[in-house]
């Protein structure tokens, strides 16, 4: 099942030569097992800018999460794409992309030490010049519940934002280990996170001091920032509350890298 990363970067780049977006594979370890995520930057800015780590959804390192990492980059970051399942296992479809993520979500130890290993391997590189300084993590779906794990594990990093993503945690004490902003973009009427588990996370961000927000949008479901969803009233694409929750990221980036 494995797809050539390098393969999808040439893809990539020769399909969006004008808007100068480049995506290259980087290789790193785990406890000696190899992973491979993906760099998405434009080249047309060639200072440090500020890094993001992303977790994609359940489908791991694809043309269409390396697509969304291009929209989150644009012109002021870049962006390195987490691999969450090892270089060998690249899902096809819906079932594997489940048996993947769930033996992942079933451990959260493993899934936080991933997305750690993600994050010190961009720190690491020397493909593309970031701001180290500045480095924050997003995740979409799956990976937004897996960046709230790295949140909870106390990871240094400016800010922490889920899209869509599941709330759910084994240990909520874990929350006051939180050394940054959190912020939480939801579809109020998303059926992947009802509102029990909305309700324990804001119980959960209450008990902390944490700076967090969690921003509800009407109207909106699973998977509201994903043009390819398409299951009504479960995965659905919304493009203006894709467009809101992007700004609202990039306004809390704005302001926590302001700081650094």
């Amino acid at each position: 099942m494995k797809k050539s990363c390098v393969a999808l970067a040439l893809a990539w780049s020769i399909g969006a030569v004008e808007a100068a977006t480049v995506v290259k594979p980087l290789a790193y370890e785990i406890d000696g097992e190899p992973f491979e995520g993906l760099l998405v930057y434009d080249d047309a800015v060639t200072t440090a800018r500020p890094g993001l780590v992303m977790v994609p959804n359940w489908l791991g390192v694809t043309e269409r999460s390396a697509e969304k990492a291009a929209r989150a980059a644009g012109e002021k970051y870049v962006v390195f794409m987490a691999d969450m399942y090892g270089e060998a296992v690249r899902p096809s479809n819906p079932d594997e992309a489940k048996a993947a993520a769930s033996a992942v979500r079933g451990d959260r130890p493993l899934m936080r030490k991933r997305a750690q290993a993600a994050a010190d391997a961009f720190k690491a590189q020397t493909e593309v010049p970031i701001d180290t300084g500045r480095m924050a993590a997003i995740g979409f779906c799956f990976g937004g519940g897996s960046v709230l794990e790295l949140a909870r594990s106390g990871a240094d990093l400016d800010a922490f934002i889920s899209f869509h993503g599941n709330l759910d945690t084994p240990d909520p004490d874990d929350a006051k280990q939180i050394q940054a902003p959190v912020l939480v973009l939801h579809g109020a009427d998303d059926p992947a996170v009802p509102p029990e588990q909305v309700e324990g996370f804001i119980a959960e961000m209450k008990a902390t001091d944490v700076d967090w927000q969690l921003v509800s949008y009407g109207n909106a479901v699973h998977s509201f920032t994903d043009p390819y969803a398409n299951v009504p009233g479960r995965n659905e694409y919304n493009p203006e509350v894709a467009r809101r929750a992007f700004a609202a990221m990039n306004d809390l980036l704005d302001e926590v890298f302001a700081t650094r």
